[in-house]
């Protein structure tokens, strides 16, 4: 039986436009659960388990950043935010509250639609277990892709599934720069936009979490104007 329950927690407190869209994605497959207010959504997610939540900013209880961040607490995989807030500033403020994309309204189905399943492929693919190619190993550096696990010099490395998948990603490309649209594309199966920040902000957390450098990194390189580099030969070994 799948851990999840549903596709989508759709979190929107206009009970037509909910309808309607839970009612769009219905007809396309995709199973929904509608919460109408923002203190119950974290209990309504807890019950439902989806694989992706759609979230409105402007709820009552409770508003949906605070919702999105604590929910990242608890979830790893994706949050799409749903508003009629359309300003950069608010974009930028969301994606680093933790959501993996940000969709203004009014919007057409078709699109919310396309987005929503990029997402869902996105869990999909790290849902299934793969073998393909078996453990990575540069040095003292581990990755078992099957397991989900990072052993470095030894000892096991706490990562989120989000900061696994971008290591991963790295890895199988060592040597080879990515740029922010690679990352995207192969993690996101969407466009860089040229404002979400989110993926900085991972390779930031997975330079502290594997010993790098933050000001002169020498393991995840920032390429600058052109993308991010995982050094192969600079994991050092087991002491």
């Amino acid at each position: 039986m799948s851990k999840h329950a549903i596709d989508i927690l759709l979190v929107e407190d206009d009970r037509r436009l909910a309808d309607l869209t839970a009612e769009y994605f219905e007809q396309n497959g995709l199973s929904v659960a509608i919460e109408s207010r923002g203190d119950q959504a974290l209990s309504h997610f807890a019950k439902v388990k989806p694989r992706v939540v759609l979230l409105d900013l402007m709820l009552p209880g409770t508003d949906g950043l605070t919702i999105c961040r604590e929910l990242r607490e608890i979830f790893d995989g994706p949050i799409l935010i749903f508003t009629a807030r359309d300003s950069d500033i608010d974009q930028i403020i969301g994606l680093e509250a933790g959501a993996d994309d940000y969709v203004t309204k009014p919007v057409d189905p078709m699109v919310l639609l396309a987005r929503t399943r990029a997402l869902l492929r996105r869990v999909e693919s790290f849902d299934k277990p793969t073998h393909s190619g078996g453990d990575i190993i540069l040095a003292g550096l581990r990755i078992s892709p099957s397991g989900q696990e990072v052993m470095l010099d030894g000892k096991p490395v706490q990562l989120t599934t989000h900061e696994f998948e971008l290591l991963l990603l790295l890895a199988r490309h060592a040597g080879t720069v990515l740029s922010r649209d690679d990352v995207f594309h192969n993690l996101r199966g969407i466009d860089y936009d040229g404002l979400d920040r989110s993926i900085d902000g991972r390779i930031s957390k997975l330079r502290r979490k594997l010993g790098d450098s933050a000001t002169e990194p020498t393991r995840i390189k920032t390429v600058w104007g052109k993308g991010y580099l995982l050094v192969p030969d600079a994991w050092g070994g087991p002491a």
